[in-house]
């Protein structure tokens, strides 16, 4: 059998992925044009079209107000990128039943290497059968286009048996006759109809190139078909080039100097001239372990001798890709049909079945065996990368084994543990946060996933003086005169206090830029008070702007409430 010397590459262009995708989502037939609509310049524009949108004369960046003013009739939805970019990594994936050598193309195309793949499929022609058969039963429009090289296939699919257009009137030799305009006027809208829809049904089409110059190939393309930038082609439009062939006619050194050595790459790709790869995604990791028995289970005995078997293999996993499990899953398979679950989270990335197994043990009565467990399943589906240990001195390992005797991970199970038992969000500590008003110093996070923020957390100046260990909503105090010196004798909470020591103050301002109805009173003088009895109190003077002023307590640092 012969084998062609040269690369095949296959391009996938879909040129209403954005919009299909979701008609596709719909159960009925959408009787009306539908579109897509993005944003550019601050306008909104149409940015995918379905074909019956197209055929009704709407195009590409058009202004969404005069594509409705031409179509009252249209649908639109708002462009979702994220779904777009999901559903051509799906489309990804399918494509690699042709060739294990898929490239996505943003945002709606996808780039195979399907050298050595062809005949497996009957040939070139065949697989492009297959292609279009699958994508008509997902309800996509797709445009194939096969050549030497990536850039050319990619030319192919969106230009093939176009001709280049003129850039403005005049510019082309060939003009149209002024009676054939003012007869192709008064067409019949009928007419013009069916011209549109035959257009837009050309667009579904496949374009092979014949193994050999590229450059034939791709002479009587328009300059788009180089992928240059828009900037690039308008200038080489204004000096009245048109075609593929007649940039590749110009000298080399000028044509770099003028337009950069980006567009002589384009080219030069086009051509087979520098080669240009495709590599392929790399998969996702994903760590999951199953265990089938050869008859059901229902014990807890059993399960847990199930669990023995599943934790070090998925741990094994783990540790060769350099992970560690933040969140797992355990599901049991019942033999009549349905499944339950358990999920567990670890305040800490761990990666040996001694952490993770307490966990999940605490969760296994929750599993409802029924008539039995044919199978169950381990799913660490939130994982975080797992630096390996270095080697270290003997000092530097003493170290280490002291702290790990010390119990350097018990803080992380027991959060893991009471997470397990109340719940991943109830289990709260705080984090610091950008504020100077005490009460907002500090803000809650859940355990589990905090300790990251609070280790990234940048630097904040410390307070001028110490806060109290307890901090409440500020109470109002008693004092015999209106006055910021601190009283020699208060009321607060029912008991009358005398002042033994009092330091301060230290005044804190509101923060202008909220509105905060506590501190509507203007700015606070904080006092360090110490009562008669060793108890001491933080007490404020608030000024008074559009309250009253007063003395409050906010805090304690002792056992005085």
């Amino acid at each position: 059998m012969n084998k062609s010397p040269h690369r095949r590459i296959l391009c996938l262009w879909f040129p209403r992925l954005a919009a299909e995708r979701v008609l596709r989502q719909r159960a009925d037939a959408l009787p009306a044009p539908f579109a897509i609509v993005g944003e550019a310049h601050g306008a909104q524009v149409l940015v995918s079209l379905c074909a019956q949108a197209q055929a009704a004369g709407l195009h590409l960046g058009q202004a969404l107000r005069d594509a409705t003013a031409m179509c009252p009739a249209l649908i639109h939805r708002s462009a979702h990128p994220v779904a777009e970019a999901a559903f051509l990594a799906s489309l990804r994936r399918w494509a690699g039943k042709f060739t294990p050598w898929v490239a996505e193309e943003p945002p709606d195309a996808l780039a195979l290497d399907i050298t050595g793949c062809a005949h497996l499929f009957g040939g070139e022609a065949a697989l492009i059968d297959v292609v279009a058969a699958d994508c008509a039963a997902l309800g996509l429009s797709v445009r194939a286009g096969i050549a030497d090289t990536r850039g050319a296939a990619w030319a192919l699919a969106r230009y093939g048996g176009q001709a280049a257009r003129a850039h403005r009137n005049g510019d082309a030799i060939a003009q149209e006759a002024r009676a054939t305009r003012s007869r192709a006027s008064k067409r019949r809208s009928w007419e013009v109809m069916a011209t549109r829809i035959r257009s837009a049904q050309a667009m579904d089409a496949a374009v092979i190139a014949p193994s050999g110059d590229m450059a034939a190939v791709l002479a009587s393309l328009p300059l788009a078909a180089l992928r240059l930038e828009a900037a690039v082609v308008d200038g080489l439009q204004r000096l009245g080039l048109r075609t593929v062939r007649d940039v590749v006619a110009l000298p080399r050194a000028p044509f770099a100097r003028r337009f950069g050595a980006v567009a002589l790459r384009r080219l030069d790709q086009a051509m087979g001239l520098e080669p240009e790869p495709i590599s392929p995604a790399r998969g996702e990791n994903h760590f999951a372990t199953r265990l089938s028995f050869p008859d059901p289970i229902g014990l807890r005995s059993d399960i847990e001798a199930g669990l023995d078997r599943l934790l070090p293999r998925l741990c094994d996993g783990l540790r060769a890709k350099g992970f560690g499990a933040r969140a797992l899953r355990l599901t049991a398979f019942r033999a009549g049909g349905g499944m339950a679950s358990v999920e567990v989270g670890l305040a800490r990335p761990a990666d040996h079945p001694a952490r993770i197994r307490p966990l999940l043990m605490l969760k296994l009565d929750q599993i409802d065996a029924g008539f039995g467990i044919d199978c169950l399943r381990l799913h660490a589906h939130v994982v975080e990368p797992l630096p390996a240990l270095q080697h270290a001195g003997h000092l530097d390992a003493g170290q280490r084994v002291q702290s790990r005797a010390s119990g350097d991970t018990d803080l992380e199970d027991l959060i893991g543990k009471l997470g397990a038992k109340l719940g991943p969000e109830q289990v709260q500590r705080l984090a610091p946060a950008h504020s100077h008003i005490p009460a907002k110093a500090a803000q809650p996070l859940a355990a589990a996933w905090a300790a990251q923020a609070v280790g990234e957390a940048p630097e904040w100046p410390r307070p001028p003086s110490p806060r109290p260990l307890l901090i409440f909503p500020p109470e109002m105090v008693g004092a015999p005169e209106d006055s910021p010196t601190p009283p020699a004798q208060f009321k607060w909470r029912g008991r009358v206090w005398q002042t033994r020591v009092a330091l301060g103050p230290e005044r804190i301002a509101p923060e202008w830029w909220f509105d905060m109805p506590d501190w509507r009173s203007g700015p606070r003088d904080y006092w360090r008070i110490e009562v008669e009895g060793g108890e001491r109190l933080w007490l404020f003077y608030a000024i008074g702007r559009d309250m009253p002023a007063g003395w409050f307590c906010e805090g304690v640092w002792g056992g005085a409430a």
